[in-house]
């Protein structure tokens, strides 16, 4: 990767920025890191910032956008991030958009036109955005200056939050020709860091980790049994100052029960979470935002990319799932750097839920054989199209668990995905085809009119397979594709994209399927146990014998020698002991069990499947069954995993 100017950092170009920092977002001095990493990058080179939640990461990519020549494109899993920044920078004068499905087609062609003409200057996308061949197209012809990664940690195969789209990121980063990188995330330990820089490059000198300890955070883990947590939970809010509140549960029924608690009590409370309508949440966040004692009762993702600074009280009512996510849900409290309070109600009525959780994403040998020999069916003289939808459903495995065990396949070399397609195209024409004939000179205007004829016509759509018309007409299906991208972006139709495959080239080697189903069982396996440690460490964090404010920063690599004096342990001198949890009794007639099932197929009917269904996991089999909507889904989700599978296994024996 090479720089795209002369540009390098020196003092002069050090006091210009600062007036750029003042001038389009009204800051005086920089925050602690953010003057390196801009550096660097304006020297050419690539960087990884790890800043705690609100630590200024998006200005290194915002400024830096003004001077860089080419395009800034910003990856990040977050829509409402995408929005607030893009809000943001307009008042500001610079021009910033973004590509995701809530666009109108009209948005999508402004858009286009932008990056095209080069008058845009920063461009937000989700990950899966490189899934659209047309827009990887786009990047290609486009000078990216900078490519900007938000939660980077998900570039790690071995991070808290491992998601196959971003391990693709450091090829996409290749292909489109991308100048520089950035990668940003506030929750890395020592092992994600190296896994992000081997990935993107990114020198050593260039990583810049500025710490995790917040003095004006009071960090309080209060242990309570489940009988008693919703009413520690409303004293505590009603005998302090009301002010701006989170409230973090795990599920989605737990934020509609608690919020309707708080309600009951005179609290200004609402629910958030990902079951509501996208218009309600939309409603809820701007209640929250503008109401000053506002409390937010909210499942996991609420509160990343939105900057409220305010935030004087976070809680975890539930037990966050690993020291990562702990870390940054409560990075969210006190960004202004006033005091603030985060108190985790510690309860261990929760593990086995979180237990579950992960249980649930580790997929049966039955299942993973089933992929691997269907891998190997597959001819390698060509590629394959696949549509992880049709091959998760027939699995009955988990998207997110299938996409993992492909990616582990292409770790190994066994296969080696292409740019993913669509197979299907609805095309709107808002004109005649003459007339959008008309637009083209000569064979380009008939080329145009073939296309259309090839296709399947309604009475408003036409529908067509790329990869059918261009054998057709005996061309290279790009250029179908392409002149679909031209008269989209000329407002002459409308396009709709759908049936998404993903071309899988085998390896020529003979596969020995037992041997790679055992590799991915074991890495399956492995995540398991790391996801159960995660849990321990949160566990071991409440019961420390000493400063839990050094423990938890020193997780993540930062050494602290004396007490913080604002965590529990320092504030109480005591350690702190979990109550015990008498796990209660299977009360499930299991004849009631039995008689569900007995009409499904037999892979629906091991232990470990049924249960997934008892406990409360979902998977395909269970969704296209219905038998997620049944009474007796999820009866036992306050039970270890491991017991109700083995007490499955005897009744089904019996």
């Amino acid at each position: 990767m090479c720089p795209s100017s002369d540009l390098r950092y020196t003092h002069q170009v050090s006091t210009t920025l600062k007036q750029d920092l003042a001038t389009h977002f009204g800051f005086d001095e920089f925050r602690p890191g953010q003057e390196k990493v801009i550096g660097a990058l304006l020297d050419g080179r690539s960087a990884l910032a790890v800043f705690p939640t609100g630590g200024g990461k998006s200005l290194c990519y915002q400024l830096p956008a003004l001077r860089i020549q080419g395009l800034t494109v910003v990856v990040s899993p977050l829509i409402a991030l995408m929005k607030d920044q893009i809000d943001f920078l307009q008042k500001r004068g610079i021009s910033a958009a973004r590509l995701d499905s809530s666009l109108t087609a009209a948005e999508v062609v402004a858009v286009n036109e932008s990056i095209q003409n080069g008058s845009l200057k920063l461009l937000y996308v989700a990950p899966e955005r490189f899934n659209n061949e047309r827009f990887v197209g786009e990047m290609k012809r486009a000078q990216i200056g900078l490519f900007a990664i938000d939660e980077a940690h998900c570039i790690s195969e071995w991070g808290h939050n491992f998601r196959p789209d971003y391990l693709k990121l450091a090829e996409i980063v290749k292909s489109i020709g991308a100048e520089r990188v950035l990668a940003l995330t506030a929750t890395a330990t020592p092992t994600v860091v190296a896994d992000i820089c081997n990935a993107f490059e990114i020198p050593q000198d260039d990583s810049v980790v500025t710490g995790f300890y917040r003095p004006n955070l009071t960090l309080l883990t209060t242990p309570v049994t489940d009988s008693e947590r919703d009413s520690i939970l409303v004293t505590k809010i009603k005998d302090r100052k009301p002010a701006t509140t989170i409230i973090y549960v795990t599920l989605q029924k737990t934020a509609e029960a608690i919020a309707q608690l708080l309600s009951a009590n005179q609290l200004p409370a609402r629910a958030y979470h990902a079951g509501m309508d996208a218009d309600l949440r939309n409603e809820v966040q701007e209640w929250w935002m503008a109401e000053p004692n506002g409390i937010v009762v909210a499942t996991i993702a609420f509160g990343m990319g939105i900057d409220k600074r305010d935030v004087r009280y976070v809680y975890h009512y539930n037990l966050p799932k690993s020291l990562e996510n702990y870390s940054q849900e409560i990075g969210r409290a006190g960004r202004d750097n006033e005091p603030s309070i985060v108190e985790m109600l510690a309860c261990p009525r929760d593990i086995p839920t979180l237990e579950n959780f992960t249980y649930g994403d580790t997929p049966s040998t039955e299942s993973i054989r089933a992929l691997v020999e269907a891998v190997a069916s597959w001819s390698p003289e060509e590629p394959v199209p696949v549509s992880t939808y049709d091959l998760a459903n027939r699995l009955d495995l988990r998207g997110l668990v299938l996409k993992t065990a492909l990616t582990y396949l292409e770790l190994n070399g066994t296969i080696q995905s292409g740019t993913p397609v669509y197979t299907g195209y609805d095309l709107k024409p808002l004109r005649t085809i003459p007339e959008l004939s008309t637009e083209f000179p000569g064979v380009h205007g008939e080329f145009v009119k073939q296309i259309f004829d090839s296709a399947k016509r309604g009475r408003i759509w036409y529908s067509l397979n790329p990869d059918d018309v261009a054998q057709k007409l005996d061309v290279e299906r790009r250029r179908i594709i392409r002149v679909i991208e031209v008269l989209e972006q000329k407002s002459l139709i409308e396009v709709k994209a759908g049936d998404v495959r993903t071309p899988y080239f085998r390896s020529s080697h003979k596969l020995h399927v037992d041997g790679i189903v055992a590799e991915l069982m074991a890495k399956f396996e492995k995540r398991e146990r790391q996801e159960m440690e995660r849990l321990q460490q949160v566990i071991d964090l409440i019961e420390l014998n000493k400063c839990q404010v050094n423990a938890l920063v020193a997780y993540f690599g930062e050494s602290r020698k004396k007490p913080c004096g604002h965590c529990s342990w320092c504030l109480s001198g005591l350690q702190q002991k979990l109550p015990s949890d008498t796990q209660p009794k299977i009360n499930v007639d299991f004849s009631d069990v039995r008689a569900l099932f007995e009409n499904c197929p037999e892979s629906m009917q091991t232990p470990k499947h049924v249960a997934k269904f008892l406990c409360g996991l979902t998977s395909p089999a269970l969704t296209k069954t219905k038998l997620s909507k049944h009474p007796l889904f999820g009866v036992l989700e306050h039970h270890r995993f491991s017991e109700v599978t083995a007490w499955c296994a005897s009744q089904l024996t019996a």
